[in-house]
């Protein structure tokens, strides 16, 4: 996890879509015409993609990763809070979330779907949880699962000043590689808004009761 507050006054969006070219480039060099079967096999994404595979899924990270290289399109040019965190999750293939920290009710918990949590995804479309799938909730319901992503509720909108980042990581993937995706991920916003202030690093390991403080 990670938690900044924004201050929107002073938000660089010349300089994130410099970076963000850079990364479309590297990616490009890297993974142009490479088959999928073989980047299906890199660690991270291995990991995912047989999380995925569990709910006859494709790891839609993977498909992004395809279109940048060998469609020659581009990491979305978006809200910069969004576009922050989009090449980031390009840059090491870890999923992760964005919420409006101000959205969310009471206590954030993460769980294991039982397969009847429902809520309203991104797009605005009422989804019922794959049981057995990756989720948070807060004390209204639940804000985002692995499968079917982020809530409407509580994501991230040009009024955002306050921020949560949420990485949701399947065995199979070391801690150290979520660590500098968090750190990249942090480097991305303090490129946008300098000012900044970081109010929590952390990982939450499922073999240990206690979060780890980065």
């Amino acid at each position: 996890m990670l938690s900044l507050d924004i201050d929107r006054a002073e938000v660089n969006q010349a300089d994130l879509d410099q970076q963000r070219i850079a990364l479309e480039e590297q990616l490009r060099s890297r993974f142009h015409e490479v088959p999928r079967d073989e980047i299906r096999q890199l660690s991270v994404m291995n990991a995912y993609t047989q999380y995925y595979k569990r709910f006859k899924k494709t790891y839609h990270v993977l498909l992004q990763l395809d279109s940048i290289c060998n469609k020659n399109r581009s990491i979305p040019h978006s809200e910069p809070l969004v576009q922050a965190m989009f090449m980031a999750e390009m840059n090491s293939f870890i999923l992760t979330a964005g919420h409006d920290l101000d959205q969310i009710q009471g206590q954030i918990t993460l769980e294991s779907s039982g397969g009847s949590e429902a809520y309203q995804n991104l797009r605005g479309d009422r989804v019922t949880c794959k049981k057995g799938d990756m989720l948070m909730e807060d004390s209204r319901g639940t804000i985002c699962s692995i499968i079917y992503g982020q809530d409407q509720r509580t994501r991230i909108t040009h009024d955002t000043r306050r921020v949560l980042y949420v990485m949701y990581v399947p065995p199979g993937v070391d801690a150290s590689q979520v660590e500098k995706h968090v750190l990249d991920l942090e480097s991305n916003l303090l490129l946008v808004v300098p000012s900044s202030q970081t109010h929590l690093r952390q990982i939450m390991l499922a073999d240990s009761p206690e979060p780890v403080n980065l």
